[in-house]
């Protein structure tokens, strides 16, 4: 593994292409997808923040490719690599909410898209070995890598602002079944989750936390980072449509040293490492 990410310069303005990755259309359980891969080592599934891969999570996967893993990063929603515009933003968010792959308006249920995020680690995994994978879920995407547990190849999951359902503050997006399995799971293989938010984040509230908290124990890691380490001026999407500090990681995350937002980052390659370590 390599230490500390390289630097790319602030490109996060304009659309990006993404030609450092290789573009796969991959097929699973009857379903193809759009997959953005590039790097090598263990593999990381890294899920796009609502309202799709924007630069600011190429960035973001690039921190992470840099750091010695392969990135495998589905194209869910969205236009591949376009900036965050606010009314393009706002009809990707909207045609998303009433999508069959998601459960965006409903707690105590997993999204159907688990299931194919679920094989494509099992991919990931056989095609770049190691002891397992490591995935990250952001926003409307936050609690998918918990389900994901349910793959046994997933050993380090990480939960961005986790946001579904949208309705219900405390609610969490996964079936009483998959959460018994996937705690019985965490303390029969002595794993961990970790979990980050901004403390007054409206759309992925203390009360969510609190319900994790509940449901896992000692295995949910939280991380709490305070609104004022949230970049002041982030894409128009987020401007306009959401009010407070969300993106931990992305839109916004502060690029600096000694920032607490690359301190998460830092945090999450190094639970990567730990855990995708041969």
């Amino acid at each position: 593994m390599t230490g500390t990410p390289e630097t790319h310069g602030d490109n996060t303005h304009a659309d990006d292409p993404l030609d450092d990755f290789d573009r796969r259309p991959i097929t699973l359980d009857g379903a193809t997808k759009v997959v953005h891969v590039s790097g090598c080592g263990p593999s990381v599934i890294v899920m796009t923040e609502m309202p799709g891969i924007s630069p600011h999570v190429a960035r973001f996967a690039r921190w992470v490719r840099d750091a010695g893993f392969t990135v495998y990063m589905p194209s869910l929603f969205g236009r591949d690599g376009a900036v965050p515009l606010a009314e393009e933003g706002k009809a990707v968010f909207q045609r998303a909410c009433v999508s069959a792959e998601f459960r965006a308006l409903a707690a105590n249920v997993s999204s159907p898209v688990t299931q194919w995020l679920r094989s494509l680690a099992r991919l990931a995994h056989q095609e770049c070995g190691g002891p397992g994978v490591g995935a990250i879920g952001m926003c409307f995407t936050g609690n998918f890598a918990l389900t994901m547990m349910l793959e046994p190849a997933v050993l380090a999951p990480v939960l961005c602002q986790p946001s579904l359902p949208l309705n219900d503050p405390a609610g969490l997006e996964i079936s009483p079944d998959d959460l018994r399995a996937v705690n019985e799971r965490l303390v029969r293989d002595d794993l961990t989750v970790m979990a980050y938010r901004f403390a007054g984040d409206k759309v992925c509230t203390a009360q969510r936390f609190a319900a994790y908290e509940q449901a896992l124990g000692q295995r949910f890691v939280a991380r709490v980072l305070p609104d004022s380490a949230a970049h002041p001026e982030p894409p128009p999407f987020f401007k306009r449509y959401v009010p407070t500090p969300h993106s931990v990681v992305t839109a916004h995350l502060i690029d600096e040293a000694g920032q607490p937002t690359i301190a998460a980052r830092d945090e999450i390659l190094a639970f990567f490492a730990s855990r995708l370590a041969a």
